[in-house]
């Protein structure tokens, strides 16, 4: 009876997803669908979640979305399963059984989709985070200001409203990281009305802010080389935190098998290397780093990815 009443309750209309709906800005035709498609992967893939099907059909049910939305459907379903854990008597470990085995190759996805649950839940943040990666838990709170930014939009992403309260530290700027991946919808991929947009922040939020947009570029794409190349000249001054956003993204397309032939352009122009040589690179960062301490090893992880590719990896190889 909990989990049926649970699974009418958190269901979510696809219209939720739609450029209408949500105000959005800019983006041709042909833009606006693909991104309002992967809405609607995240969406399927959450509502899939809901009926409770074991992990591994689960995943067999994911697997059957096309590569390049794929890792959306999973995030959604994780998002799913993270309020489910939350909101069921208990001490349910869905989540935690599904990244141990059948949803691993999208850990990183997953994490994001954790942050989602976090955003709907006004309670049980931390208790959330404990239980994620060590390293990867960070990446949670940059899908809670992917949420915030995508779903209030006029007030999150137009620098007119502090994040919030709940998040202190660095989780501040975990937080504008996903922010900025928001802007890459919210401004429908135009590149132009991007910067205007991240132009209107305080400076110290804007590195973070363009992280999040090379790795919405790198990942959702959707616009042609042209746009890529504006983006890189438009980027002027963060450099480094736009490939290193682009990187991530490759790698956490590889891990999942999903690379996609706009993840291969994106970074040939945002890393100056091949989507895999990308994904190396980000894999590579996470070798020797030092133990958390006045800044997470998360952030030491971007730092060393960022100084790997510097201003002048930033052309096509």
């Amino acid at each position: 009876m909990t989990r049926r009443l649970l699974r009418r309750w958190l269901s979510i209309p696809l219209e939720e997803v739609g450029f209408d709906k949500r105000g959005f800005r800019g983006g041709d035709g042909g833009v606006r669908a693909h991104l309002e498609k992967v809405g609607c992967s995240f969406l399927n893939g959450y509502h899939e979640a809901l009926t409770d099907l074991e992990p591994e059909l689960l995943a067999d049910r994911l697997a059957e979305v096309s590569p390049r939305y794929r890792g959306f459907a999973f995030e959604g379903a994780a998002m799913a399963m993270t309020l489910f854990d939350a909101l069921t008597p208990g001490r349910p470990r869905r989540l935690d059984d599904f990244l141990s085995g059948a949803g691993s190759a999208h850990v990183y996805m997953a994490h994001v989709g954790a942050g989602w649950a976090i955003a709907r839940l006004p309670l049980g943040m931390n208790r959330i985070l404990r239980r994620l990666d060590p390293l990867l838990r960070w990446l949670a709170l940059d899908g809670y200001g992917f949420h915030q930014g995508y779903f209030h939009w006029r007030s999150a992403a137009e620098g007119r409203r502090r994040r919030p309260r709940r998040i202190t530290g660095y989780g501040q700027r975990a937080f504008d990281q996903g922010l900025g991946r928001s802007l890459w919808f919210i401004d429908g991929a135009e590149v132009d009305r991007i910067a205007a947009t991240i132009a209107r922040f305080p400076e110290a939020r804007r590195s973070d802010l363009w992280s999040g947009v090379g790795l919405a570029c790198t990942y959702a794409g959707g616009v042609d080389e042209t746009a890529v190349q504006d983006l890189v000249n438009l980027a002027a001054g963060f450099h480094p935190e736009l490939a290193q956003g682009a990187a991530f993204a490759a790698e956490a397309r590889r891990r999942a098998g999903c690379l996609t032939e706009h993840t291969e352009l994106a970074c040939r122009f945002l890393c100056g290397h091949s989507a895999f040589e990308a994904a190396e690179v980000a894999t590579e960062g996470r070798r020797n780093l030092p133990v958390d301490g006045e800044l997470p090893v998360y952030e030491h992880w971007r730092r060393k990815v960022q100084s790997s590719f510097g201003t002048s990896g930033l052309a096509p190889a």
